[in-house]
């Protein structure tokens, strides 16, 4: 039997409470769970003392026979210290610029390089106009 420390949804519509719980991989997220291990409240402020609680006693318990924390249960135990906390995982090449636009951005970049580095060569003045030039004399 695998087991899991992960999250299960408890609350009203639009007012998340989650219990953190020792569970079997393959019940359902809020079906049956072995023991109890938590809470979390995402409702309340990130520096609240009851956004987290944790059984670090019975968390250490699971962890040591095996249990495997989810990776927002990682993140919570790591900052809690328990655990070590888990890496982020970095942001997929997906999103990244496509090569045409990836090209642009570097000819971009090399015009405005060039430009400062060429000395600052000031245009020739145009004559200025006046208003007489401007408007048509009546006659």
């Amino acid at each position: 039997m695998s087991v899991m420390i992960r999250l299960t949804r408890g609350g009203t519509k639009k007012r998340p409470f989650y219990q953190i719980v020792a569970a079997d991989k393959r019940s359902p997220r809020d079906g049956r769970f072995l023991e109890k291990l938590g809470t979390y409240n995402p409702m309340v402020e990130r520096d609240h003392a009851d956004r987290v609680t944790l059984n670090e006693e019975r968390i250490k318990h699971w962890l040591s026979v095996g249990a495997l924390p989810t990776d927002r249960v990682a993140r919570m135990l790591g900052h809690a210290g328990i655990i070590e906390a888990p890496k982020y995982r970095e942001t997929p090449n997906k999103s990244a610029p496509k090569a045409k636009a990836q090209e642009r951005l570097k000819a971009a970049q090399e015009a405005e390089k060039a430009a400062a580095e060429a000395p600052a060569e000031t245009p020739a003045e145009a004559p200025a106009e006046t208003d007489a030039e401007a408007t048509p004399a009546e006659a």
